[in-house]
């Protein structure tokens, strides 16, 4: 028998279908990666959202977000733009993982490689311990950038609270 927190899983059918889509241009950068467990095991049916400023650094109320389930890999893909740096703190795209057994979901941020200097003084970035920093920055990778979520474990994923 399942337990409530374990229901969530089925129910991600109905928003994944609200949003076909995990692009949000048709060229641009990607960002993919897999979400995994404790063990390293893939998640085959979490959702990951991003929301993000555009190329100038600016929310816009119709553009910005986007949603992707993970496939038997667990693995995402976004088609996106860089966003532009934002009031003082570094490009960035804010990540939000649902999957079976979160009562809520999880918030992290993906950082930029080739924004170092932004990085450092990322006043979000620059609160979490300097160990855990390059967690948040992506990998340049042959098709853009990647970027895998630990849930737990040594190499879990830095996560934020949400408030």
């Amino acid at each position: 028998m399942r337990t409530p927190s374990q229901t969530v899983g089925p129910f991600f059918y109905f928003g994944l279908c609200e949003r076909p889509t995990a692009d949000l241009v048709s060229a641009g950068i990607r960002i993919s990666g897999r979400v995994l467990d404790g063990a390293g095991e893939p998640v085959p049916d979490a959702m990951v959202e991003i929301w993000q400023a555009d190329e100038r650094g600016e929310y816009r109320g119709d553009w910005g977000w986007a949603r992707c389930g993970t496939d038997d890999e667990g693995r995402f893909s976004f088609t996106t733009v860089k966003p532009g740096p934002l009031d003082g703190q570094a490009p960035h795209v804010e990540l939000l993982v649902f999957a079976r057994g979160l009562l809520k979901h999880l918030l992290t941020r993906i950082y930029f490689p080739d924004e170092a200097d932004a990085n450092e003084s990322d006043p979000v970035l620059s609160s979490v311990d300097a160990d855990d920093r390059p967690m948040l920055i992506a990998t340049p990778d042959e098709d853009g950038y990647r970027f895998d979520v630990r849930l737990q474990g040594d190499d879990q994923t830095v996560f934020f609270a949400v408030v």
